[in-house]
């Protein structure tokens, strides 16, 4: 990470109606200022991707594909709804969708916070490997898709085949599940699962009653290869 020296600009507003993703980018990835205002993005693609500065960024409307990839220690605010991929491989930091989003939000993420305020298309989650995801309304099919680490909470409904091939990721829903993938069960919510959920909610701004929620895992049958069962694989 790049450290910002002392004298560094407070605030900086970037308009896309007047400057291009690869300007905003180049800005964004050698800051000059602590905060950003993105205007007029329009849906482009790409943008604030690979961030690796503690900076705050807010973008003012909707994003397009892959918004906040690869980001690492910033804070990434939409206002608006996103396309594929948001948050895709994200490592630390926390990015926050105030609308819906389209498929494979928070894929492969590593870690950090993405908060979608809205519902999100099928594969939320897809392979995620230790991130925590926090969707305000419901989550499409196939969500958490060998899911290998992490924490998914969904407060609304889940699609079907949910937790498809899971590994040792934990989910959290309130509403209603279409179905369960291959391997993942549900599972009893113990004392530390509630402090868990408590804490996953606060952190996401949302009140909602642990109690309502259930908790989703691995079966732990799909770790071995069973010689047996060889005429299946």
């Amino acid at each position: 990470m790049v450290a910002l020296n002392a004298g560094i600009t407070q605030e900086l507003k970037i308009d896309l109606a007047t400057s291009s993703i690869r300007e905003l980018n180049a800005e964004l990835h050698a800051p000059t200022a602590r905060r950003y205002e993105v205007h007029n993005p329009r849906g482009a693609e790409a943008i604030a991707v690979g961030l690796r500065d503690e900076i705050d960024v807010e973008i003012h409307g909707p994003a397009g594909y892959y918004c906040a990839g690869m980001n690492m220690h910033a804070d990434i605010v939409v206002h608006g709804n996103v396309g594929t991929g948001v948050a895709e491989n994200m490592m630390s930091g926390s990015v926050r969708v105030r609308g819906d989003a389209s498929q494979s939000a928070g894929a492969t993420a590593h870690g950090g916070l993405l908060v979608i305020e809205g519902s999100a298309s099928m594969r939320c989650g897809i392979s995620m490997k230790g991130v925590d995801i926090v969707v305000g309304g419901n989550v499409g099919p196939m969500s958490a898709f060998m899911a290998q680490a992490g924490r998914l909470v969904v407060c609304g409904d889940a699609g079907e085949g949910l937790g498809d091939s899971i590994y040792e990721a934990r989910l959290y829903v309130r509403g209603s599940v279409a179905s369960l993938g291959s391997d993942c069960v549900e599972k009893q919510m113990r004392d530390e699962h509630v402090a868990e959920l408590t804490e996953l909610l606060a952190a996401a701004g949302m009140d909602h009653d642990v109690s309502q929620f259930r908790r989703f895992g691995s079966a732990r049958r799909l770790y071995h290869f069973a010689a047996h069962n060889s005429a299946a694989y």
